[in-house]
C-alpha cells in the first residue's frame, strides 16, 4: 500500500489548521517538543517563515515554553535563503525518514529461551513503566516523569500497543505500536544500553509483525543516524524524508525532543 507522512501519528491537539500549516499543541507535555510544533503544508518563503516564527514564538512564551519547532513538507528541500536564516537563528536543523514493510519480508528471528516478548497488561504496567522511564532519563528527570503519566494515558487506549521484552526475566527494551486499519506504526523502540547487541529490538519487531501480518507496518527514523543502518537490512523499505528544525531559547537539558 502508499504510504506516506499522514499515517504517522501525531500527539497534540490541532490549535490552528491554515492554508499554510498545521500547529499542535499539548498542554499536558508542554516541554515535548515532537508534541508542540508547526507542520507546514507548503514550503515557505523567508517573509512567510518569519511570519509563522513570530506567531509561535509569542504562542510558546506565553505558556512558559522554551523552544520552537518546525517540520517541513516531505520529500522537499530547504531552499537556501531559509536554510542560511535558519542556521544564522541557531536552529538545529535536521530531517527524518519513514521507512515501510510488508510483515512477511521481516528476517525471521531464531527464538531464544532468554528473550521473551509481551505485549502487556496490568501484570506487566509497572515493569514498562519503569523500563521506559529508565530509557527517557537520557532526556531529563522532569521528561521522564511526564513521559511516564504519557505512558499511563496510552495503556488505556486501545489504538496503542505497548509491548516489553524481558531478557532472563529483567525488563530490557520495549516500544509502542500504534495501531490504524492499514498501518502498524513502531514508535519509541529502545532497549537498555546493558541489553544491547542481543538481538532484543529485532526480537521486539518481530513480535509486531507476527501480531499484525495483514497491515504494514511503519516507523521514522532519523536520518543522520545509525538504526536507520539496521531498517535497511531488515528489509524495510525507505519512502521519503521531511526536513525538521528545532531551535531552545535558554538551556533545558536535552530531555525535551522525544
Amino acid at each position: 500500500m502508499e504510504v506516506t507522512y499522514r499515517d504517522i501519528y501525531k500527539e497534540g491537539l490541532i490549535v490552528l489548521d491554515t492554508d499554510m500549516f498545521r500547529h499542535y499543541h499539548d498542554a499536558r507535555m508542554l516541554i515535548r517538543y515532537d508534541s508542540n510544533l508547526i507542520a507546514f503544508k507548503r514550503m515557505p518563503n523567508l517573509k512567510e517563515f518569519s511570519n509563522t516564527e513570530k506567531y509561535l514564538q509569542e504562542y510558546h512564551f506565553a505558556r512558559g515554553q522554551k523552544h520552537l519547532k518546525f517540520v517541513f513538507p516531505p520529500n522537499e528541500k530547504i531552499d537556501e535563503e531559509l536554510w542560511a536564516n535558519l542556521s544564522d537563528e541557531k536552529y538545529d536543523i535536521g530531517f527524518m525518514e519513514l521507512y515501510k514493510i510488508n510483515p512477511w519480508k521481516f528476517p525471521k528471528e531464531e527464538k531464544r529461551k532468554e528473550i521473551e516478548i509481551v505485549h502487556i497488561g496490568e501484570a506487566q504496567l509497572d515493569d514498562f513503566l519503569t523500563v521506559s522511564y529508565q530509557q527517557d532519563l537520557f532526556f531529563g528527570a522532569e521528561f521522564a516523569a511526564i513521559k511516564r503519566d504519557n505512558n499511563r494515558r496510552h495503556f488505556h487506549d486501545p489504538t496503542i500497543w505497548q509491548v516489553l521484552a524481558y531478557y532472563n526475566g529483567a525488563p530490557a527494551g520495549g516500544l509502542e505500536a500504534i495501531i490504524k486499519e492499514q498501518t502498524v506504526e513502531i514508535d519509541g523502540l529502545f532497549v537498555l544500553p546493558e541489553f544491547q547487541r542481543k538481538r532484543i529490538a529485532a526480537h521486539l519487531q518481530q513480535f509486531v509483525m507476527v501480531s499484525f501480518p495483514e497491515k504494514t507496518v511503519i516507523l521514522l527514523a532519523d536520518g543522520e543516524d545509525t538504526p536507520r543502518e539496521m531498517y535497511k537490512k531488515q528489509n524495510y523499505e525507505y519512502v521519503g524524508f521531511q526536513y525538521e528544525a528545532v531551535k531552545v531559547f535558554e538551556d533545558e537539558g536535552n530531555y525535551c525532543k522525544g
